[in-house]
């Protein structure tokens, strides 16, 4: 968990946004990328890359946010 504590929060905020949600029309590849997960249309190698590649930022951004809590409440 060490290595998250390392990654600057603005820097991981940035990506984020703009790789979770680009392209930002019609619609953000994340979104639609859950939305075939959810549907059961999720299959081609293409879209889980897609799906992977867009959705990095976020699970990084979550688990940081994790390891934060967990450091700040002496649980670690």
């Amino acid at each position: 968990m060490k290595f998250l504590l390392n990654i600057p929060l603005p820097l991981l905020l940035i990506a984020t946004i703009l790789i979770g949600l680009a392209p930002f029309s019609p619609e953000p590849h994340l979104v639609e990328k859950l939305r075939m997960l959810f549907a059961g249309h999720l299959s081609r190698p293409a879209d889980i890359f897609d799906l992977g590649l867009h959705g990095a930022p976020l699970v990084l951004l979550l688990l940081k946010g994790v390891a934060v809590w967990r450091m700040r409440t002496g649980k670690d």
